[in-house]
């Protein structure tokens, strides 16, 4: 397994990328370096990259999956055996604390095309999750102040990008309602259209998760990234993070991209109807075209805390900073608050049945 160390030019310290100042900075001698000084480095990855049509991804890294799960290698500064899972792309040497890259899970048919680094620091996603705390109403009170951070990750989760032109024709079955009174009737009169609407809509960076050990879901919710703001890949942005190997075929994500992109075509055409009051989708037939596939790394934290023995996972855009996770349940606070609304409601009916039955009464 080949492995590449990034060095501070001054000192031959550690360096690390900084969110936020968004430069490479040296852990000994605080030297300030900008990321695209270590480019040149990067051409021992070089090979060719993703396919730029279809959705087929033309290498086959599925092929070296590793038998075992693991992996095995050396590290270059004290030459302690070091195990990394198979789809691990940067270790820590537990020996001299040494970080490296496993040049193997970026390399050639798997280079990534594209990165977005990390913007948001490791205090800020501490400070969202004591944010995420507050006015939730049914958090057991104990659990702020018990509930202790085990690790805060930031990872680089891997991404199949998919691109399309989506040409479609969508059929809404719509209403209107118009209502009006005179001095002895209320009227409603509801109409019924049949709305048609046509055309294209184009496409590009649709994230599908490329990686089994992430939860799908989790990743969803803290989307959209920003693409724009995405760079070539250079392995220097890896440095003081965790990075992961897609473990996920593309050819295995196209069907979860197809319903994301025809979704958000259909979503797309309903807000363009106006004027009725319901519309609902009685027909679509929505043909993809023009796809293509990248291969992306998009920064997240993952924050990992303990309650009870139990373990609650948070996640947190690195780039953005949107902010998700399940929280406790206080069952006891469930309670009161159900029967405090119930109660309320209660009250709030029999005080007008007795304001029904005092107004009967002055009438009698």
């Amino acid at each position: 397994m080949n492995l590449m160390n990034h060095t501070c030019p001054t000192c031959g310290g550690t360096i690390q990328f900084e969110p936020g100042a968004q430069k490479v900075i040296c852990q000994f001698c605080r030297s300030v370096f900008d990321p695209e000084r270590f480019r040149e480095k990067d051409s021992i990855l070089d090979g060719d990259r993703t396919a730029e049509a279809g959705w087929n991804y033309t290498g086959k890294p599925w092929l070296q999956h590793e038998q075992a799960g693991m992996v095995v290698f050396s590290c270059r500064s004290c030459g302690a055996e070091i195990v990394a899972e198979a789809t691990q792309g940067t270790a820590t040497c537990i020996f001299c604390r040494k970080p490296s890259i496993l040049t193997a899970q970026f390399s050639g048919t798997i280079r990534p095309d594209l990165i977005i680094p990390f913007k948001v620091r490791k205090e800020d996603a501490i400070k969202a999750l004591e944010k995420h705390y507050l006015k939730k109403t049914l958090l057991p009170k104990v659990f702020k102040n018990q509930n202790h951070i085990k690790e805060v990750k930031g990872v680089y989760v891997p991404f199949w990008l998919f691109d399309a032109l989506a040409n479609s024709h969508i059929t809404f079955n719509a209403e209107k309602v118009r209502t009006w009174k005179d001095t002895k009737n209320n009227y409603t009169e509801t109409s019924y259209f049949r709305v048609e609407r046509g055309g294209s809509v184009l496409f590009g960076y649709v994230p599908v998760d490329g990686s089994t050990i992430m939860d799908d879901t989790l990743m969803e919710s803290i989307e959209p990234y920003n693409m724009q703001e995405s760079i070539d890949f250079q392995t220097v942005y890896l440095t003081g993070f965790f990075a992961n190997k897609f473990d996920v075929d593309p050819n295995l994500c196209f069907t979860r991209a197809d319903e994301r992109i025809k979704n958000s075509t259909i979503s797309a055409f309903t807000k363009t109807l106006s004027g009725y009051n319901s519309a609902s989708v009685s027909s679509s037939s929505i043909n993809l075209t023009n796809r293509k596939v990248k291969y992306g790394l998009l920064p997240v934290w993952v924050l990992t805390t303990v309650w009870k023995d139990k373990e609650y996972i948070f996640a947190m855009n690195g780039q953005t900073g949107l902010f998700v996770g399940d929280l406790p349940l206080d069952k006891g606070a469930k309670r009161k608050w159900f029967w405090g609304v119930t109660l309320g409601i209660t009250a709030a009916t029999t005080a007008l049945v007795s304001l029904a039955w005092t107004i009967q009464g002055v009438f009698v």
